[in-house]
């Protein structure tokens, strides 16, 4: 969702379009052929097609790119820049204000729409016209149906935009829906008033910030959750990717400190989807896929948990 300064992951598209693998990573353990979750593999991710199968059914990369403060074009050219490293996940917003030029990407790619998959957001100012706001997102957008629409965060009417968005569902406007900052307490007080279960819960999460209860909890309603600002977010990412146990742990696998996280959260099972304008950093942060961190190692990172939440919401 939201910028860091390193950025983007790796590619694939939906499960029908697997990549071309290396021999070595078609032999590594983690390349689990199932993508049903358990203690191992709590997102039920398949790391062999890196995709996640919905609850829904409907399949999703589990990385990708976040847009979040990229406008004209440096935006186009940093989703362009991601889609020819691999990358298949584009995570924008009505609130970014770069939903045309996210669009304008998608189509100046030459990739086929259907291997994209492109999650947009209603801001909570649009809760009250939800049917004009879908309208003027897919404009804006102008790709067709679109992937993914997500309720930014909780607000007033956030129930009445939710359920114009399950009328975009059953009209084929929009595949499949999720929810953007909403905890424990939240989804309790909301999941009993739709109809769809939300696909995705997309949070605040990085090392500093891990949601240890909170994860769990959203994965066993069945719901893939999504981290933004995996990298720390705006003004912090630079003292996390400075912490010396991640340094040290990617020294071990000759990787990065961003690489490292990235690879962090998919073992968790959580979808990363990192920002970045930096083409190096762009493909840096693909290559999260050809090592695996051990069990002593995800301890290590869980003991850096701070509670430190670097947004407001």
């Amino acid at each position: 969702m939201f910028i860091s300064r390193r950025s983007a992951l790796l590619a694939l598209a939906l499960s029908s379009m697997a990549p071309v693998l290396s021999a070595r990573e078609a032999m590594l353990p983690t390349d689990h052929s199932s993508s049903k979750s358990d203690a191992t593999n709590p997102g039920g991710f398949n790391m062999k097609t890196r995709t996640v199968e919905l609850q829904n059914g409907i399949h999703m990369p589990i990385y990708g790119i976040g847009t979040y403060s990229l406008h004209g074009d440096r935006c186009i050219s940093s989703v362009l820049e991601a889609l020819k490293n691999g990358v298949r996940l584009i995570d924008t917003a009505h609130i970014y204000g770069n939903e045309r030029e996210v669009g304008e990407a998608v189509r100046r790619s030459g990739i086929p729409r259907n291997e994209i998959f492109v999650i947009t957001k209603l801001y909570p100012n649009q809760y009250s016209d939800p049917k004009a706001a879908i309208d003027e997102s897919l404009e804006r957008l102008n790709i067709g149906t679109v992937d993914m629409v997500l309720l930014h965060h909780p607000g007033s009417d956030d129930v009445k935009a939710y359920h114009a968005l399950e009328e975009a569902v059953k009209t084929g406007r929009i595949r499949t829906l999720g929810l953007s900052n909403w905890y424990e307490k939240e989804l309790k007080d909301f999941l009993p008033h739709v109809s769809i279960k939300p696909a995705l819960v997309q949070n605040e999460i990085h090392p500093y910030y891990q949601e240890q209860d909170v994860v769990p909890f959203i994965q066993k309603l069945g719901i893939t959750v999504q981290a933004w600002y995996p990298l720390g977010g705006r003004g912090y990412t630079e003292a996390l990717l400075s912490d010396p146990v991640l340094n040290e742990i990617g020294r071990a696998h000759g990787k990065s400190a961003a690489q490292v996280i990235l690879r962090w959260d998919l073992q968790r099972g959580i979808v990363v989807i990192p920002g970045s304008s930096n083409p190096a950093h762009i493909r840096e942060n693909t290559e999260i896929f050809d090592f695996e961190l051990s069990v002593e190692e995800m301890n290590r990172i869980a003991k850096l948990d701070r509670a430190e939440k670097h947004d407001w919401y």
